[in-house]
């Protein structure tokens, strides 16, 4: 029986206190999945969500979390492509990834250049394939479209920045720190607002002098979501991906009411007299009922890294020690790029 090393979740809260590294039987790829060997897995806001009990996709207690990885594949499930038996492939999981291995459907891995950065790898797998249907499937942006990228020095915004600088967008971005608008201003951001200094509604109408946001990209939720609401013009969409605004809160079910609260009734019948859309974007949901979307997300991605296009930015890769570290890290707001931990 083959065993491997995974850390699992054991407590909700502090990540001191969260998780634990046991020695467990390796899984079996089914028809359909591969079985990789791997290498680093990153880090991902959804997994400091699950750390506190507040992502209800979760399993129950203990559980391995994590969606994404870099590695080698070592199986194949019955009738799958022998071909990608010992190729490097960065991908994405359905939880599972803080382990030494992993399974996962074939649709979720890519193959990557053997010297790829194990760090810039993981970015792939989750926050640069959700920058890439947000901004390239979801959307269709033009030349030209004013497009708001909050927190955007993290992992997904960072991403976001350099696809929509890509397709040629002027580029709105919020942050919390001077460091951290020097980055954004880095990878390709025209306007950057420190919303910790200023209100970023009030700077984005003085920005704009009239003119209104052709599309924005939210992780945050709260009351950001109903300015930028107010900031969209006709024909404008707004990508919610996440709910930043939730965490390191107090409150349980009440602050998740105050969330809802501060974001405000969305009338769909407003929506279509002002010609506005709202996509929510979920990639684990997506992984489940598209994965031939996330297999394209990933393909095309790995051909605009290998021309140049994309570049992940790299926070810090960690060592297993050092997990709860990083989770703190990534919770807290410290953290600029990806996170990842290696094997």
């Amino acid at each position: 029986m083959e065993k491997m090393k995974a850390a699992f979740l054991i407590n909700y809260g502090s990540a001191d206190s969260a998780f634990q590294l046991r020695e467990v039987q390796k899984p079996s790829p089914g028809k359909g999945e591969v079985r990789v060997s791997v290498e680093a897995f990153g880090l991902n806001f959804a997994e400091v969500a699950a750390r506190h009990g507040m992502y209800r996709e979760a399993p129950p207690l203990p559980f391995v979390p994590g969606y994404d990885f870099v590695g080698h594949v070592e199986a194949m499930g019955p009738g799958g492509n022998a071909n990608l038996v010992g190729t490097r492939v960065a991908g994405m999981a359905r939880f599972g990834t803080y382990a030494t291995h992993v399974v996962t459907l074939e649709q979720g891995v890519v193959e990557i250049p053997e010297d790829m950065d194990a760090g810039e790898a993981t970015a792939i797998g989750v926050q640069y394939s959700t920058a890439y249907y947000a901004a390239v499937v979801c959307m269709n942006l033009f030349p030209g479209d004013r497009v708001l990228i909050h927190a955007a020095a993290g992992g997904v915004g960072t991403a976001l920045v350099q696809l929509c600088k890509w397709k040629g967008c002027t580029v709105y971005a919020t942050v919390g720190s001077e460091e951290k608008a020097a980055r954004a201003r880095e990878t390709g951001a025209d306007f950057v607002i420190n919303y910790r200094e200023q209100d970023y509604e009030v700077e984005m109408k003085r920005l704009l002098n009239g003119a209104k946001l052709d599309a924005a990209f939210n992780a945050v939720a709260g009351k950001t979501f109903k300015m930028d609401m107010r900031l969209l013009g006709s024909g404008g969409k707004l990508v919610l991906f996440g709910a930043a605004d939730r965490m390191g809160k107090r409150g349980g079910k009440l602050g998740t009411y105050k969330l809802l609260y501060d974001m405000g009734l969305v009338l769909p019948i407003l929506l279509m007299a002002k010609s506005k859309t709202i996509i929510g974007v979920n990639m684990l949901k997506l992984s489940d009922h598209r994965p031939d979307v996330l297999q394209h997300c990933l393909t095309e991605l790995i051909k605009l890294y290998r021309s140049g296009v994309v570049k992940p930015i790299i926070h810090g890769v960690y060592g297993i020690d050092d997990l709860a570290r990083a989770h703190d890290d990534l919770e807290f707001r410290r953290t600029m790029g990806k996170t990842a931990i290696k094997w």
